[in-house]
């Protein structure tokens, strides 16, 4: 028996009948394409509660929401009942009603029923073939595969995530907002029956063209709803009076710019789908726009066009809120499709908070140290204070909250810019392109670009790591440092280490001395009442009045605004202190208020002996010194260079040495001095500061030169510019003496050019090239530099 099976097997016909059932077979394994739908979607973006913010429409022109796995109860009944009614117990393919439907057809002698089940529609959309019925037989076999691989509920999704529903509009989702402006489900019975009848025939009929037709059918389904026990009939009633749609309507578009943000991403490979749930909370953002719409009023009256502004919470950098630029697209000088937040603009002096950490957690200043404020050129760079004056010398701390320029310079030239440089990538910043010296100091001062984004994202950060150093144990989660995110992911596993890039007691006197800064309009009132909110903040302003910003930190909030012109035309008047610092306290109401503040880092702090004067380290000659909590790298912080003893006369007016006084007569005394140039400026501002007395006759001087020159610096290069009548003009050159009233006899190129007593002042008008430049007081003291005046012609 076995081998005549073999013989049969082996004849030609069987063999050809064996490898057709084969074909078949492999055929039908294969037959479903992958993927099964391939047109490209919408990008959808939702907010933090799954509500529609914003979407754009599809490659080609369709409008189709991404697959959608979720399809309301009340859309699965009004198509099964209006489409395929045994569509839960049939395997794809239905014989009943494809046998009506060739009867039908039979009988009025053209196709007027396809007797199609909603699997095999799928089959359909998925392979675009034409209505024939080679095509037609071939839909069955692939819809009885896919019943094979697929429950019924993910058909259906494929079903409603694919059908057509007129014009453009593709998808149930997309259908759902594009005529009624609602999610699906939020549908009445009414709305979703209408939206049911649709794929039937949608170039039929859809809201907008035959809308007796589509109200017919429409209410024929409900019939039919009612009839199978679906809905009662008041329902049905009720949902017959409901009109149907007339056209599309417009979709939501609250965050176009974080839209625009994901569909980058996506571009570049950072996002993986193309609809998410993000983290902006609808409310809020709403709420944000109407301020920057309000402000925006105001502004544009002085020509400031764009104002952008993103909230973040702390805990984890979600963004709350992304408004990107105002609203505007009906004027296209506006430019408001222009996203602002991820936009490199110059930041002013929105650094310096970062410079200060910086340089307290290196040990190199303790909050309060006085750092120099006089007229400053460092190899041709000349940076001056907004206010153009000068303090001497003035605690860091003061010149951060006061956001003085020459103090954050010169911090800057003591820290090294490359290292800051340096510091800046490891906190996120990834807009310096070039190398840091092409950046140099101005690097403090905005001579790079920022976004609005990373800076925000940067104190997000530095409040993210406070907050969690005493919940780690006095250590520190090194992924506390994260560019902002505005969907969110499963959080990771803290990797606690015992040092971090910023330590804590750095950061926590950072934000105290952000928090002293004045708040715009209010003075200093603010500070009584215990019910506003505690905030650190600093503002900046690019150079030309091109860039204004604000940035403030709370321990669960970031707000950060920018104003300015997207085209960079600089406006008077376009300070971060003028123009974006009222925009962010006004969103900073609309958060939940709370006077928390940053619980002290304790395990980083350490109490230390402080000079009173200068804020350094107290040493052997500081009288007055005062007991402070300070970072705990203070400890290596250098200790105060400008307390020395002296020795007085018996009356403490006049500098004597051994070699006038008897040792009997010397009253010896420790006596705060700063250098002449910061001792010029800061006993003017400083009441409590006691120049040194002068030498008594035949005394001889022993301390260091009394004399500086403020300006020129030795090795300064100096351009000299023409005046109006043609003439080059001249350079005024200023000098310092610790000496009041003391004569100083001013040479250039050892010839005599002046003498100068009260203010050490004195114009030259040297010719291009190098020059010395000599001065002698009247006790004989010498200090000479060189400079050089560069030729305009080179």
């Amino acid at each position: 028996m076995l081998s005549r099976i073999k013989q049969n097997l082996k004849k030609p016909k069987v063999m050809i009948l064996m490898a057709i059932l084969f074909a078949l077979i492999l055929w039908f394994a294969l037959c479903l394409p992958k993927p099964l739908f391939s047109s490209p979607t919408s990008f959808v973006i939702d907010d933090d509660a799954g509500q529609l913010l914003g979407a754009s429409i599809a490659a080609d022109g369709q409008w189709r929401f991404p697959y959608n796995a979720e399809v309301p109860e009340k859309f699965r009944k009004c198509i099964i009942a209006f489409e395929d009614k045994r569509f839960e117990y049939h395997p794809g393919f239905d014989a009943l009603a494809f046998s009506r439907a060739v009867k039908q057809n039979i009988k009025s002698k053209k196709v007027t029923s396809g007797g199609s089940t909603i699997t095999m529609q799928v089959i359909r959309l998925a392979t675009r073939h034409n209505r024939t019925i080679w095509n037609k037989i071939g839909e069955i076999f692939m819809a009885l595969r896919l019943e094979m691989g697929f429950s019924k509920k993910e058909i259906m999704a494929l079903y409603a995530s694919n059908a057509p529903f007129g014009s453009n509009v593709i998808g149930l989702d997309a259908a759902s907002w594009r005529y009624f402006g609602r999610g699906p489900d939020k549908l009445s019975w009414g709305e979703m029956a209408a939206l049911a009848v649709l794929p039937n025939s949608p170039s039929l009929v859809h809201p907008g063209k035959n809308r007796l037709i589509l109200l017919k059918k429409r209410n024929l389904l409900l019939d039919r709803l009612y009839k199978q026990g679906v809905i009662d009939s008041t329902t049905a009633s009720l949902a017959k009076f409901e009109p149907v749609p007339e056209k599309p309507v417009p979709l939501p578009q609250m965050a176009p710019h974080l839209l625009q943000r994901f569909k980058a991403d996506y571009q570049n490979k950072k996002q993986a789908l193309t609809r998410i749930t993000t983290t902006i909370k609808t409310n809020l953002q709403e709420q944000v726009g109407d301020i920057l719409e309000k402000h925006h009023h105001v502004l544009k009256a002085n020509d400031i066009n764009n104002i952008a502004a993103v909230v973040l919470d702390v805990e984890t950098g979600a963004t709350l809120a992304y408004a990107g630029n105002i609203a505007h697209r009906e004027d296209p000088e506006m430019e408001s499709d222009v996203d602002v937040v991820n936009a490199p603009r110059s930041p002013g002096s929105t650094l310096k908070p970062l410079l200060y950490a910086s340089m307290l957690h290196d040990g190199l200043i303790l909050p309060n140290s006085l750092i120099p404020d006089v007229p400053t050129q460092i190899a041709g760079y000349h940076p001056e204070n907004f206010d153009l004056g000068y303090d001497g010398a003035v605690p860091a701390s003061n010149a951060l909250s006061r956001s003085l320029n020459v103090p954050a310079v010169k911090m800057l030239q003591q820290y090294k810019y490359e290292r800051f440089y340096d510091m800046l990538k490891k906190v996120g910043i990834t807009t310096l392109k070039q190398p840091a010296d092409h950046y140099g100091l101005s690097l403090i001062l905005g001579g790079g670009e920022n976004t609005l984004w990373e800076l925000t994202g940067a104190y997000a950060d530095m409040a993210r790591v406070l907050n969690h150093y005493n919940k780690n144990g006095s250590k520190y989660n090194n992924q506390d440092y994260h560019a902002p995110v505005y969907t969110l992911s499963p959080p990771q596993k803290p990797s606690l280490e015992k040092n971090g890039l910023l330590d804590a007691g750095s950061i926590f006197y950072t934000l105290q001395a952000m928090e002293e800064v004045m708040r715009p309009g209010e003075e200093m009132l603010w500070q009584q009442f215990s019910s506003t909110q505690r905030i650190a903040w600093k503002t900046g302003t690019s150079f030309g009045f091109r860039d204004g910003w604000a940035i403030g930190v709370t321990p669960k909030y970031v707000v950060g605004v920018w104003v300015g012109n997207t085209d960079g035309e600089g406006r008077p008047g376009l300070t971060g202190i003028n123009t974006a610092a009222p925009v962010l306290f006004e969103i900073f109401r609309l958060l939940p208020a709370a006077r928390d503040w940053f619980d002290e880092p304790t395990g980083e702090l350490v109490k230390i002996n402080v000079c009173r004067e200068s804020g350094y380290r107290a040493g052997q000659y500081c009288d007055r010194p005062v007991e402070q909590w300070v970072p705990k790298t203070g400890l290596k912080a250098p200790v105060c260079p400008w307390h020395k003893l002296v020795h007085l006369s018996a009356d403490q007016k006049l500098q004597v040495t051994g070699n006038c006084a008897s040792p009997d007569n010397i009253i010896n005394k420790t006596w705060f001095v700063l250098p002449p140039s910061m001792e010029y400026y800061y006993k003017t501002k400083n009441y409590q500061y006691h120049v040194l007395p002068p030498f008594g006759p035949g005394c001889e001087q022993a301390e260091a030169n009394p004399m500086e020159l403020i300006y020129p610096k030795d090795g300064a290069k100096v351009y000299v510019p023409l005046e109006a009548d043609g003439k080059r003009g001249r350079i005024i050159c200023n000098a310092a003496h610790r000496q009041p009233g003391i004569k100083i006899f001013w040479h250039l190129d050892d010839k005599y050019v002046g003498e100068s007593s009260a203010y050490h002042q004195m114009a030259l008008n040297p010719s291009a090239g190098k020059h010395k430049l000599t001065l002698v007081d009247a006790n004989g003291n010498t200090l000479q530099i060189n400079f050089e005046v560069l030729d305009k012609n080179k």
